[in-house]
């Protein structure tokens, strides 16, 4: 079998896994200007207190000093969107977080794709990424040509928006490479800058310590008062700049993904049941979701701050 079909069948076994979308690339493309964006925006303090980010900074910067060896980066989209946050109460979590932990589901498609390409060379080394691992992954998403780094910051496929996963396999052989996404579609549009609430977002720039995604998440301890009080029902994490995206009103749909759907018990939740919640409810009902990263104490501040 040579490269090409090599990487077609791939490609194919991933659709066939479950992946929305697939592509890869070199891992020898030039990241100069994104190293620097990247440097800069550590050096604004924009990351917060997620001290993860800039620990691992030349491994993000440079992929060979996570992974040496590595000759191809095979960047996966898994659809999670499960309808919008509509419902009669007022206490919302973000879409991706109603069903299973993203990371479990997203890592055992990698694996049953990897299965496929060992099975043809088993002696390959690799690295599996989803989410935690020191890569850029939304650059070299849009280097392997699945899309945009929108004005939101998040990636945008021009015939699935926004609303998916990330996840990547790193191996020691050549595959065929797909061609870089190099438009930039969001043109004039400032939606998600307009719809933030605590104005976290410029341009392609997202500061951490204004976004009620990171504040609802991964800050501990008191939210200060010029944030608290404009959580707008958030209690973990937080979609606005992903629901007036253009490009989700026009092209987002259902995720194939069963398990990412609203689970049985937080859509039986009322306001009044979030309020009352305790840990033993709480460890129970987020047993396998990523609600857990915020934990109990975190869960139960932003429901008070939302109550007020």
């Amino acid at each position: 079998m040579n490269k090409t079909e090599f990487t077609n069948n791939i490609k194919e076994v991933s659709y066939d896994v479950g992946f929305d979308l697939i592509g890869i690339t070199s891992p020898n493309t030039n990241n100069f200007t994104s190293n620097i964006f990247f440097q800069e925006w550590l050096d604004r303090g924009n990351h917060a207190s997620m001290k993860w980010l800039d620990n691992k900074k030349e491994e993000r910067k440079n992929i060979f000093k996570y992974f040496p060896g590595v000759k191809s980066v095979l960047s996966f989209g898994l659809n999670y969107y499960s309808g919008d946050n509509a419902s009669n109460n007022n206490y919302k979590i973000s879409n991706y977080a109603w069903g299973d932990d993203y990371h479990i589901v997203v890592k055992q498609k990698l694996y049953e794709v990897l299965s496929f390409i060992k099975s043809y060379n088993e002696n390959i080394n690799y690295r599996v990424c989803v989410d935690t691992s020191p890569i850029m992954e939304k650059n070299w998403a849009q280097k392997a040509g699945l899309g945009w780094i929108g004005k939101h910051t998040n990636l945008i496929n021009r015939k699935k928006g926004s609303w998916f996963f990330l996840g990547e396999i790193l191996i020691d052989i050549n595959l065929s490479y797909d061609e870089p996404f190099i438009d930039d579609l969001c043109g004039t549009c400032v939606k998600c800058i307009e719809a933030c609430p605590t104005e976290a977002l410029s341009p392609y720039l997202l500061d951490s310590n204004k976004c009620l995604s990171y504040l609802t998440i991964e800050h501990r301890g008191k939210i200060h008062e010029d944030y608290s009080d404009k959580l707008e029902g958030w209690i973990y994490g937080c979609d606005i700049c992903q629901e007036v995206c253009p490009w989700n009103i026009t092209f987002s749909e259902l995720s194939n993904e069963k398990s990412f759907y609203k689970k049985k018990e937080i859509q039986s939740m009322k306001d009044s049941d979030w309020e009352k919640i305790d840990k033993e409810q709480y460890r129970k009902i987020f047993k396998k979701s990523a609600v857990k990263r915020t934990k109990y104490e975190g869960l139960i501040r932003n429901i008070k701050l939302n109550k007020k």
